[in-house]
């Protein structure tokens, strides 16, 4: 994981929400990964290594033409980069600092190969030396190794129904500058709104840059259908967008904008916040199913740390999946989808309160004895049904157990719990030999820009290679 946890005493002024940078304690973990890939491991698919599974049929391999070759040999140069990645990740996803001797043991290298490395992970900014500890034996003081403070930052940004923020990461997980502004964004124009977010993406980028922070790029999560080429909107019903060219707009309102700009479904950059958090809190990898309310409701797989989207990026619509066929319309188009029966919207007028209220104002209501009181536990009793009969579907499908409730969702877990514990006992066939948890995340405002800027740093460990200054 990135180490570190945010530390973070927001201002609050006319609906904007302001940071200073804060420090962090390192925190040890695994960087989670937002990955493509089939969590299968059937007929078909193939092995996490590259190879064949046991039962998957060998393919017929041609004759290669002349002159080229099947299975190219590895060059000095590919070995360098390989050696490179095999070292970052140790030493990111260590729980304790690494000497350059214990990155030898651990990797296999040669001391005199690890040094040199270092040294070039250290010239990119992506490690630092701390002060040499003297051990119990003889010979140099270890010199630890650990991400760098300050060097290399990565800025999520997040643009939904009531809200758009942006924040900037470093290595270590420290929120360096970040921004908030409510707004009321259904049915908005997409160029106006999102040229207004890269103008904040700017402000928050420029506040990280004061400590000489350089942006590795931007992430921006958008609560709707993004097209592969990871810069285009297909849909997003709830502010209701369409065909959107996320990256021309939000460029047009950043023009000095540094490094590269991509767009990711909201949920699921939500979910590999929380994945972080959840693995810094566990001291393990993750399996659960994020599931999350803002104006609608969004959800992620997430394997082994791993957020699976799907062949195309659009796997965990869990919102658009039907509860009730005959139910009322939603504004997808379709009737009776979860989003009608347990959306923020849907789920604060059923309790009597305004579409404006907070999920904070729903638990209070709950406490009243009176009719009101018990209205609004009527409305998240319903809700909670509705919201285990589509988690049963989902467990029936991915033999994932663990739900993990975020957004508007996270304050009403232990009010939305039974119901959905109940229907889980009921409907999921392997119920008798699982253990269900059903649990709160603490990941707190606007996850999801967390999540971007744990993506655009995830180019930073996947290749380092291309942020070690020219010799």
């Amino acid at each position: 994981m990135i180490q570190g946890t945010a530390q973070r005493d927001p201002a609050r002024t006319n609906g904007v929400h302001t940071s200073a940078p804060a420090s962090a304690a390192p925190v040890p973990g695994r960087l989670a990964r937002l990955g493509r890939r089939s969590f299968s491991r059937g007929l078909v698919a193939e092995a996490q290594d590259g190879g064949k599974n046991d039962f998957q049929r060998p393919q017929r391999r041609d004759r290669p033409r002349k002159g080229e070759a099947q299975r190219p040999g590895a060059r000095q140069e590919t070995l360098r980069e390989a050696n490179l990645l095999v070292l970052t990740e140790e030493i990111f996803a260590s729980a304790e600092p690494l000497s350059r001797a214990d990155l030898s043991i651990r990797t296999g290298m040669t001391r005199s190969t690890v040094s040199r490395l270092v040294d070039e992970l250290l010239a990119a900014g992506i490690v630092r030396e701390g002060s040499p500890v003297v051990g119990g034996t003889r010979g140099r003081p270890a010199v630890p190794l650990t991400p760098a403070r300050r060097t290399l930052v990565g800025l999520g940004v997040e643009v939904n129904v009531d809200f758009m923020a942006a924040r900037a990461l470093d290595l270590t997980g420290t929120v360096l500058a970040e921004e908030i502004i409510e707004g009321d964004y259904r049915n908005s124009d997409a160029a106006e709104v999102l040229r207004a977010a890269g103008a904040m993406a700017g402000r928050v980028a420029a506040g990280a840059q004061e400590s000489g922070a350089r942006i590795v790029g931007t992430v921006v999560a958008i609560p709707g259908l993004v097209a592969a080429d990871e810069r285009s909107l297909l849909y997003a019903p709830n502010l209701g967008w369409k065909s959107v060219d996320v990256v021309d707009a939000f460029t047009a309102g950043w023009p000095e904008r540094g490094g590269f700009a991509l767009v990711v479904n909201e949920a699921k950059l939500a979910a590999l916040a929380v994945a972080e958090e959840l693995t810094a809190e566990d001291r393990t990898e993750q399996t659960f199913i994020y599931l999350s309310a803002q104006a609608g409701i969004g959800s992620a797989v997430v394997v082994d740390g791993v957020v699976d989207a799907g062949q195309h990026g659009w796997a965990g619509e869990i919102g658009h999946l039907t509860v009730e066929p005959s139910g009322p319309q939603c504004g997808c188009g379709s009737t009776g989808c979860l989003e009608v029966y347990a959306g923020k919207r849907s789920l604060l007028l059923a309790a009597g309160l305004s579409a404006s209220a907070t999920a904070d104002d729903l638990v209070s209501l709950t406490e009243w004895d009176d009719s009101a009181g018990a209205q609004a536990c009527a409305a998240l009793s319903k809700a909670g049904e509705a919201l285990g009969v589509a988690l049963s579907g989902a467990m029936n499908m991915v033999d994932v157990h663990c739900v993990v409730l975020g957004g508007e969702f996270a304050p009403l877990t232990d009010l939305l719990r039974p119901g959905i514990e109940a229907q889980l006992q009921h409907r999921v066939l392997a119920a008798e030999f699982c253990e269900f948890r059903v649990r709160e995340s603490c990941s707190g405002l606007s996850p999801a820009t967390t999540g971007g800027a744990l993506r655009a740093l995830r180019a930073v460990i996947d290749a380092p290679q291309n942020w070690v200054p020219a010799a």
